[in-house]
């Protein structure tokens, strides 16, 4: 197994990746005093799939499912399960199981954040995504019909598992969501960007991916500053889920960073901020990862800016993270008539 610790100053954890790394939550659990029994949250895809069985929190436990899909970041999600906490009696001293994907991870741990105000959970990541992104962090939330991830919390987990296991039941469409947030690590690390993590074993390249975030989430786990390099590609991606919600052809998390990654450079182009030559190596990236950047044909690049404009990063202002002569960082006053141009350049249309 490798641990990569994230050192938080709230509540340091450690975060453990290898085959079968699942069935070390009953030792987890029992290292969290007073617990007497556990809430685990899933989906029933993760339940088919088998990753339910046989896992052992080593104390009581209830099963509670939550929708498939990303209608199931909801506020109406977080109300069932707070409810359903209630109705099972569990108390603060107890632990909240998040098994499953990027979906409940957000929900299971918004939960987490707000009921009793705050109750202990422990995140068993069984996506790509989930295992190199969105389990770690203490980034919890929903979405509003307005934008995604726009209600949440900061609440960190008492543990994170990668089970590289259950990555073999994945459908192509999810390897896609992982490797794209993968795709953005490639230009996050220390030194200089290149393509020495696509050459890595998986163990080894989730393990990369969860220590460039652990050393970046420690350094500003509220977000204040260089935490928002982690957003690098999501600003475009954000806005084009917003946008396809209900598409049939809606792209998936990691296929939207895909795009936004390719946007981000070529923006960062336009503004004299890197050359031809990092721009082609984000073209490489992402094509190594098998991903395709393409501007999807029916993106509005006028509503796109609107939606870009909501971000979260944003101080009334269009803000991106961008690459530059010092690395990645976010860039503030981005002039609207740059983001328009490059999403033209991309091939949208007006």
């Amino acid at each position: 197994m490798i641990v990569v610790p994230v050192e938080v100053p709230s509540r340091p954890y450690d975060v453990v990746i290898g085959a079968g790394a699942r069935h070390q939550l009953a030792e987890v659990v029992s290292r969290l005093a007073g617990v007497e029994q556990a809430a685990l949250v899933t989906q029933r895809s993760v339940a088919e799939a088998g990753w339910l069985d046989g896992l052992d929190p080593g104390v009581p436990y209830r099963v509670h499912l939550v929708p498939d899909g990303e209608a199931a970041k909801s506020l109406a999600s977080v109300e069932a399960l707070c409810r359903a906490f209630v109705a099972h009696h569990l108390s603060r001293a107890d632990v909240v199981v998040a098994l499953g994907g990027g979906v409940v991870t957000d929900v299971a741990g918004f939960a987490a954040a707000v009921y009793h105000r705050g109750v202990r959970y422990v995140n068993v990541a069984t996506t790509l995504l989930a295992q190199v992104d969105a389990a770690i962090g203490g980034k919890t939330g929903v979405n509003l019909p307005e934008g995604k991830n726009l209600v949440g919390a900061l609440w960190q987990p008492a543990a994170v598992l990668c089970d590289t296991e259950t990555l073999s039941t994945l459908p192509e469409r999810e390897w896609r969501c992982g490797r794209g947030e993968m795709a953005k690590y490639a230009f996050l690390g220390p030194g200089n960007p290149d393509r020495s993590l696509i050459d890595l074993a998986l163990a080894d390249q989730v393990a990369r991916c969860v220590a460039i975030k652990a050393e970046v989430v420690a350094a500003d786990e509220a977000e204040t500053g260089r935490r928002m390099v982690l957003n690098y590609g999501h600003t475009l991606a954000h806005a084009l889920e917003a946008a396809a919600f209900g598409r049939p052809d809606a792209p998936a998390h990691g296929e939207a960073v895909a795009v936004g990654l390719l946007y981000a450079a070529r923006l960062a182009r336009r503004l004299g901020r890197i050359d031809d030559r990092r721009v082609e190596l984000h073209h490489q990236v992402v094509a190594a990862f098998g991903l395709d950047p393409t501007l999807p044909a029916w993106a509005d690049p006028d509503a796109l800016l609107d939606a870009m404009a909501r971000d979260k990063k944003a101080r009334h202002d269009l803000t991106f993270v961008l690459d530059g002569p010092a690395g990645v960082e976010p860039v503030h006053g981005v002039d609207r008539r740059d983001a328009l141009a490059t999403l033209v350049e991309m091939g949208a249309s007006r």
